[in-house]
């Protein structure tokens, strides 16, 4: 039984300049890469001959499956032999499916009704430190027959290498990183309780954890800019907390989260704070024994709180970095939490068997309600 694996080779690199040295990109590379992006780091590093696609002229907010149908239509006659994908999570998420053989349609990719089949090589380099996907076989879509994000999880999304390159991360925005910072701390504390956890994985969840923890510590003590010496750390962090959910998943916090995202065009990050205490408050009231009451230890150590209190402090913390708002403020209705609720329910099974306990339908809506 299959307890751990690290798939991509994880390499790194403290500058692009030796990063393009490196993998020489150019004839033959399909590179996802925001024009900013390109502008700021790479002008004059990658090859005029490699195919560069900017997704933003394909979508403003989160990806969907008609985004990527429309790129694969305009690329679809070109050949290459390597896949780059340098961005946040929506552009590595999208990179993954163009290392595949077929992609469209894509429901029918996500729904596992073709083979599938890995033909390129797979190269995935963050510019957020949150996401990690760069480490994970997971791809998160939103499919618009479904108003939901949906999951593709299969090894022939794993990337041959994970490129680690913290100065793309020197004009990351304050908004940016604190949303894909928040993401990659749920991931570990997910992760962490997940069923599926095991020695091997919890050891990278906690060292995401305390890592990020003790960075906003900081920041809510100096300010805001105290995190700009702090982002290398947070993208190993973030790329620890990819390799601890890349193995154990997540789970209700996510699975929650993905209506808000896909109907508000919340970012995710954000999404999945709104739900993240009332998460584990709910847990531990059906539970407060096992692998949560090693975490709430854990946190509260950190902390410097009592273990009964750490939902709150930890939500005290957050609050420096995000403010958490109620559902009503981006727009849900009431009627919304049902239709959320049946979303999480028939959508996002691969995610709510990682729960810690399980939760019915009622639970899920109550804590909907709570947030409301």
């Amino acid at each position: 039984m299959k307890q751990f694996g690290i798939t991509p080779k994880i390499l790194q690199f403290e500058q692009c300049q030796e990063f393009c040295e490196h993998f020489q990109i150019g004839k033959g590379d399909l590179v996802f890469i925001s024009d900013r992006t390109n502008e700021d780091y790479f002008k004059d590093k990658i090859g005029d001959d490699a195919i560069c696609i900017n997704y933003r002229k394909y979508v403003k907010g989160e990806p969907t499956d008609v985004m990527v149908e429309k790129i694969y239509a305009d690329i679809k006659d070109f050949s290459y032999n390597r896949v780059f994908g340098i961005g946040g999570g929506t552009i590595l998420d999208v990179a993954k499916l163009f290392a595949l053989k077929n992609i469209v349609p894509v429901v029918d990719l996500f729904n596992k009704e073709f083979e599938i089949i890995k033909e390129k090589e797979l190269i995935l380099i963050p510019t957020t430190c949150g996401t990690g996907s760069e480490v994970t076989n997971i791809s998160i879509l939103e499919l618009t027959a479904i108003h939901s994000k949906f999951g593709l999880a299969v090894d022939e999304l794993y990337a041959d290498y994970a490129v680690l390159v913290p100065e793309l991360l020197n004009n990351l925005p304050m908004s940016v990183f604190a949303t894909s910072s928040i993401d990659a701390l749920i991931h570990a504390i997910e992760s962490y309780t997940s069923p599926k956890a095991n020695a091997f994985t919890q050891l990278y969840s906690l060292k995401a954890m305390e890592i990020i923890l003790a960075g906003y510590q900081k920041i809510a003590q100096n300010g805001n800019e105290a995190r700009q010496p702090l982002l290398k750390d947070f993208m190993i962090a973030s790329t620890f907390a990819g390799i601890a959910f890349g193995n154990a998943g997540c789970a209700a916090v996510h699975a929650m989260s993905y209506p808000l995202g896909a109907v508000y065009h919340v970012p995710h990050g954000e999404a999945n704070y709104v739900m993240f205490t009332e998460v584990y408050k709910t847990y531990q009231a059906i539970n407060p024994d096992g692998a949560i009451k090693k975490l709430n230890g854990f946190l509260a150590d950190i902390l410097g709180c009592d273990a009964n209190d750490v939902y709150n402090q930890i939500e005290n913390l957050l609050n420096h970095i995000i403010t958490k708002k109620a559902l009503h403020e981006y727009g849900v209705t009431e009627s919304d939490l049902v239709d959320f609720t049946e979303a999480v329910m028939t959508k996002q099974a691969r995610l709510m068997a990682n729960n810690y306990v399980p939760l019915s339908r009622e639970q899920v809506l109550a804590i909907y309600k709570k947030l409301f």
